[in-house]
């Protein structure tokens, strides 16, 4: 059986709603990160050297990495569903959105989360800080952050999810930047936040934070 190696308030979410979507049966191993510093404990560097999540083991198997992971489940488990069939348009659309959520997306909303926080520096040095923070996000991060919100507006409205009509395993990956731009990008587009409200909709969705706890997007 799979067991999920699950810390709070991470991307391993993403693989519990797909487990839920799948109604496969899985057991789950909760890891608390700290509440000072907010990284994973060292237990989970005994599952995989990195000691990060999503983790999951199946049998003698480990599989890091979310996309991996949804990849793994969905071919091993998934018969068939959340996928698109090979060959097919929706597919190449799929393997694309299943890489560019945390290769090309992930880094200009982290970026962003990281001038927010300089922007907190202490008083004495915050003046140097936010002229940093400001120089960054004026000239490198919201034109790109801008260019990526715009793409997924317009991609959204030629169909319903990333891959076309229907639910995939894509819109799985998807999820954690779409929630933090939803969350976090001012004036996020009307679409997105009618994408993401449809996924937090989802029964599977709602069954997993029942099994995973709370969670919050960066």
């Amino acid at each position: 059986m799979l067991t999920v190696h699950h810390l709070n308030n991470s991307r391993s979410q993403r693989i519990l709603w797909l487990l839920e979507e799948l109604e496969l049966p899985y057991t789950l191993e909760k890891y608390e990160r700290d509440p000072k510093t907010s990284l994973a404990p060292p237990a989970l560097q005994k599952i995989h050297p990195l000691g990060k999540s999503p983790v999951v083991t199946d049998g003698a198997d480990t599989v890091a990495e979310s996309a991996a992971i949804l990849e793994y489940i969905v071919e091993k488990y998934g018969h068939g569903r959340l996928a698109p069939k090979p060959g097919t348009p929706e597919y190449l659309k799929y393997r694309y959105y299943m890489h560019y959520a945390e290769g090309s997306l992930m880094p200009f909303l982290l970026m962003k989360l990281i001038t927010s926080r300089i922007r907190k520096a202490p008083f004495i040095v915050r003046p140097i800080a936010n002229k940093i923070a400001g120089t960054l996000d004026d000239g490198f991060i919201n034109p790109n952050l801008k260019r990526h919100v715009e793409f997924l507006e317009a991609e959204l409205d030629k169909s319903p999810w990333f891959a076309g009509s229907e639910l995939t395993a894509a819109d799985i990956q998807m999820s954690f930047p779409m929630d933090a731009i939803a969350a976090r990008v001012p004036n996020a587009p009307d679409r997105i936040k009618r994408y993401v409200e449809t996924i937090h909709a989802r029964p599977a969705y709602k069954r997993a934070l029942e099994r995973g706890g709370p969670y919050a997007v960066m």
